[in-house]
């Protein structure tokens, strides 16, 4: 008889979970989390804390999109709340809104602006 595959089993079941949240299925504050805020390290990963927020210490060197998160560390993004939420309260990370529209480049000005100077 063969051995079932254990790869589909550890990854995302809900005993990972279970003990990745220490068995909460919501974060214990509301810290306005969605999928496009950014996340940013406050400090670097220390010896003796939990592989997962080491794990994310080291994605979000950079401001870091919790989807983007959940995606590298396949986890559900109920489990990243939980621990993001863990981790503002220990002031490890820094959560951001993503920039409103109106701050973000307006690529078809600059498109625009540097088709006129290619003509002068």
């Amino acid at each position: 008889m063969r051995e079932p595959d254990r790869g589909m089993e550890e990854e995302g079941t809900p005993d990972r979970l279970y003990v990745v949240t220490g068995g909460r299925a919501q974060a214990s504050r509301d810290a306005g989390l969605d999928l496009v805020s950014l996340v940013v390290s406050r400090q670097e990963p220390r010896p003796g804390i939990p592989p997962e927020h080491a794990d994310i210490l080291r994605l979000c060197g950079n401001p870091t999109s919790i989807a983007e998160i959940s995606s590298y560390l396949s986890l559900p993004f109920s489990a990243i709340a939980v621990l993001l939420a863990d981790m503002v309260e220990r002031e490890q990370v820094e959560v951001r809104a993503p920039l409103p529209a109106a701050h973000r480049r307006n690529t078809t000005l600059i498109q625009e602006v540097m088709n006129g100077l290619e003509r002068l």
